[in-house]
């Protein structure tokens, strides 16, 4: 398949630039894929959509203040940092912009030198690999440093910053999982009223975990969508998920992904047959049109980028054609798109 299969138009204007208030008033694009019948509705009423036993999956992860400004220690140049993922303790990969300005053996000092980072080597995606350290006069831990200069990073098409930055991550992130690089989108629309709902409705809940990184943004810069390769991100579930999705399936009910991320972790685990067993580890999984879903039933999601793996992911889900008059739909009727923008539920 050609990359360019998975390209769209969106005219000006449908990116949204802030998120909706309250978070379940955006709008809901529901598509049976099985008809390709679709429905225009408001995202609270995704209640209706659920049946008692459904299982709706949850990514618990939380964003971290991944994006840094500092100088080049010779130079003074400015440079922007982006936090990648941990390799070892205090080593780190990275994006860096300029990358001229990050040259192996390059010191960039964040604040008054209260932080550094030396570039180590350059990855095959471009990055870099940095050690940071903190002066004994410094912030404290490195942890702790982090925070301090770090900014909570928004995508490059949302122009418009962002008043309370509790508004990229959702309701239900775990303060103790603050490593991804990206909010998993899917997730903002849901308020603690709407998921207490659900629950009263005999819905049940599983969390896993998937740490967004470079595999989930990166662009596709391949023709041949086969030739892409994703980078490897964190994933883990706990047996209390396994066991109660696998509850799930043996009672016939659906498992319900809200996000990409929960696709790709559940579909990294899944056994033939759709059985999960409780695991964690590295997962590189590019799923694309031709997969065989072994877990999933129904995804929740946002609308996604052209010639995105995330866009490709749901033309698996639902078939090409489908997704993408569903898009086309979704522009007619005014939706607003990307990560501040409206949702689909796809049954």
């Amino acid at each position: 398949m050609r990359v360019e299969e998975f390209d769209y138009h969106l005219p000006d204007g449908y990116i949204a630039q802030e998120p909706i208030n309250p978070r379940d008033a955006s709008r809901l694009l529901v598509l049976d894929r099985s008809s390709g019948r679709t429905e225009h509705r408001v995202f609270r009423e995704i209640v209706s959509y659920l049946d008692p036993g459904d299982c709706l999956v949850l990514n618990d992860t939380r964003v971290m203040r991944a994006r840094l400004f500092g100088r080049h220690q010779d130079t003074g140049g400015r440079v922007e940092v982006f936090l990648l993922r941990p390799v070892e303790e205090g080593i780190w990969e990275v994006l860096v912009r300029p990358g001229r300005r990050a040259r192996v053996g390059t010191t960039i000092i964040f604040g008054g030198g209260e932080l550094k980072a030396e570039v180590l080597e350059r990855t095959d995606y471009g990055g870099r690999m940095v050690r940071f350290t903190c002066p004994s006069d410094g912030l404290g831990n490195l942890d702790e440093a982090l925070k301090g200069y770090g900014e909570v990073p928004l995508p490059p098409y949302i122009k418009k910053p962002l008043q309370d930055a509790e508004r990229y991550q959702t309701v239900y992130a775990d303060a103790q999982k603050e490593k991804s690089v990206a909010a998993p989108t899917a997730g903002l629309h849901f308020t603690r009223r709407l998921l207490r709902q659900l629950q009263a409705r005999g819905v049940r809940m599983a969390r896993v975990t998937l740490h967004v990184g470079l595999g989930t943004f990166r662009p596709v810069q391949v023709e041949k969508v086969e030739d892409h390769r994703m980078h490897e991100e964190f994933y883990s579930l706990d047996q209390e998920a396994c066991d109660l999705i696998n509850l799930t399936r043996k009672e016939n009910k659906r498992v319900v992904a809200v996000g990409t991320t929960v696709v790709r972790t559940l579909e990294t685990v899944g056994r033939e047959g759709g059985e999960l067993v409780p695991g964690h580890g590295s997962t590189d999984l590019f799923i694309y049109p031709g997969y065989h879903f072994r877990v999933v039933d129904a995804l929740v999601t946002n609308f996604h980028l052209p010639r995105s793996t995330l866009l490709m992911l749901v033309c698996a889900f639902a078939g090409r054609g489908q997704v993408l008059s569903a898009y086309q739909e979704a522009v007619r009727e005014g939706y607003r798109f990307y990560s501040f923008g409206d949702a689909m539920l796809i049954l």
